[in-house]
């Protein structure tokens, strides 16, 4: 912590961003790679939905909603946008920062847990929904899902990440959260 007293503002605010930005990317690596004891049923965790989860606890619901649209655009990006991961993200974003400003939740690793549990069933939900609706319109062709099929999927993968996304959750929320607040307390003490 004392070195980064020594340090300017403008170096200090580079620093954390390229500590924020560095944990989006290694969360958007992650993502799609299946390492031994991260996988159930097939299904891994959503690590992007647990960063903004951790992003969203001490913010306000504009940047977590902010920040759930940028990093949905961005899996959108490395994977299919159809359907989008935008909306679902944004929305964890916002709901998770709404939660912390109710203070209906205390702040520890087990609410986190909690949360992100919520958060990625809601998640998934969302995703079910949007290929419900993709599939209402492709009826007529004959490579659409079934609704039954997609709500039988749902369940399987929604259960999967929320279970593994909260079990790894406290693994990317307590570093991370440990320097947000190193960096939110230098700043205090220096105005």
């Amino acid at each position: 912590m004392t070195a980064l007293l020594l340090w300017s503002p403008y170096v200090r605010q580079l620093v954390n961003w390229a500590v924020t930005a560095g944990s989006v990317l290694l969360c958007l690596f992650v993502l799609h790679s299946r390492l031994p004891g991260m996988e159930l049923l097939g299904v891994g965790p959503n690590w992007p939905l647990i960063w903004v989860v951790a992003w969203s606890v001490k913010r306000s619901p504009w940047q977590g909603a902010f920040a759930g649209l940028v990093l949905g655009l961005i899996q959108d990006g490395l994977t299919s946008p159809d359907p989008t991961h935008t909306i679902s993200l944004a929305l964890v974003g916002m709901l998770t920062a709404l939660l912390q400003k109710q203070r209906y939740v205390q702040e520890d690793f087990i609410s986190v847990a909690l949360i992100v549990f919520g958060m990625a069933v809601l998640a998934e939900t969302v995703i079910a929904v949007q290929f419900s609706l993709q599939s209402s319109h492709l009826m007529a062709q004959s490579t659409y899902r079934s609704l039954a099929e997609i709500w039988g999927y749902h369940q399987r993968i929604a259960l999967s990440s929320a279970i593994l996304s909260s079990l790894w959750a406290p693994v990317l929320y307590y570093p991370l959260n440990r320097w947000w607040q190193l960096i939110n307390n230098i700043e205090q003490m220096q105005t």
